[in-house]
C-alpha cells in the first residue's frame, strides 16, 4: 500500500490533509514537527512526504534538505510536496534549491492538493 508521510504542526491542516488522501486509499502517517517528521520519514520510508514549511524544532526546508542529503538513495529520492504560504518565487527557489518536489500554497483546494499527490506518486498508486 502507498504510504504518505503529513508533517504538519497545524492540526486543522493535518486533518483535512489526512482525509482527504485517506480517500485516495493510501496508508497516512502525521508528525507535528519536523525533527519528528525526519526521523519518521527515516524509519517509515514512505512514498511521499507532506510537508509544512513553518514548524517548529526543525523547519520544513531544513527537514527536506536533510531527507536529500540521506545516504539512503531510496529516501533521499523520495517525493516531497511543500505544503505552505511561502508561495513567493523566492520562496519557491528556497524550496526547490532545498529539494522539494512540488509546492501547494496555503490556503489550498483540495483538488490542488490530490492533483499534486497523485503527480508525485508512482502511476497506479492510488485509488483516485
Amino acid at each position: 500500500m502507498t504510504h504518505v508521510l503529513v508533517v504538519d504542526d497545524d492540526p486543522v491542516i493535518v486533518d483535512l490533509v489526512a482525509f482527504r488522501l485517506g480517500r485516495l486509499g493510501v496508508d497516512i502517517s502525521v508528525e507535528s514537527d519536523g525533527e519528528a517528521g525526519l526521523a519518521a520519514a527515516r524509519e517509515l520510508r514512505p512514498d511521499l512526504v507532506v510537508l509544512d514549511w513553518m514548524m517548529p524544532r526543525m523547519n520544513g526546508l531544513e527537514v527536506c534538505a536533510a531527507l536529500r542529503a540521506d545516504p539512503d538513495p531510496d529516501l533521499a529520492r523520495t517525493p516531497v510536496l511543500l505544503l505552505t504560504a511561502k508561495a513567493q518565487e523566492p520562496d519557491l527557489e528556497r524550496g526547490f534549491a532545498a529539494g522539494a518536489t512540488d509546492f501547494v500554497a496555503k490556503p489550498f483546494s483540495t483538488r490542488e492538493l490530490i492533483s499534486r499527490v497523485t503527480a508525485a506518486l508512482p502511476p497506479g498508486s492510488v485509488q483516485g
